[in-house]
């Protein structure tokens, strides 16, 4: 196949290497860069949210993605309190933690420590629980005459410290209000 495979790599690996393919009609090369990379984990780039939102009873998932070579192993705790995999958590192994069926104790300050053979680093954010989005009075069907004005409603409940955006959409397609005015109205009712 002419592959060369290299094990255990040390920073004198590194280099140009350049492969040559010869028969007996002539001779080809082709030139790569082996660049070694080590460092400890680092969340300067990249660090947690300070603040996570989560709907009752819905999934969260916090990121935790540190620069690190080689990939660090990750571990969470919520407060002092070590996590592992269960029923409602999950550490996934790209280092994010999962978290099913959010509940008010869910709350709290998280944090995520990454380590591998160069260091360990960690970075922490807060989850904050907020009250699921609900569909209230969700659109029913209408039949209409052709040449008639149609109105359609939807209310919906949320957490009152969020903003709340509608967006209607046309057999999966979203309906741009601005461009289709002349077809298309909203009535914002509080």
């Amino acid at each position: 196949k002419g592959e060369l495979r290299m094990q255990s790599l040390t920073f004198e690996d590194a280099g140009m290497y350049q492969c040559i393919a010869e028969n007996m009609h002539g001779i080809i090369y082709a030139n790569a860069e082996l660049k070694i990379v080590a460092s400890p984990p680092t969340f300067e780039l990249n660090p947690m949210k300070k603040k996570i939102l989560a709907a009752k009873g819905g999934r969260v998932i916090i990121e935790c993605k540190p620069k690190a070579a080689p990939k660090p192993k990750f571990s969470w705790s919520k407060g002092t309190e070590l996590l592992v995999n269960g029923s409602r958590i999950r550490i996934w192994d790209d280092g994010s933690l999962e978290i099913i069926n959010v509940t008010k104790l869910d709350e709290g300050r998280y944090t995520c420590f990454a380590e591998n053979n160069r260091g360990k680093a960690n970075s922490t954010g807060v989850l904050e629980m907020t009250e699921a989005t609900r569909i209230t009075l969700a659109p029913l069907n209408v039949d209409v005459t052709v040449g008639e004005n149609a109105t359609m409603q939807c209310i919906a409940s949320h957490d009152p410290t969020l903003d709340l955006t509608f967006i209607w959409s046309l057999n999966g397609f979203v309906i741009d209000f601005e461009k289709e005015h002349e077809h298309y109205e909203r009535n914002f009712k509080v």
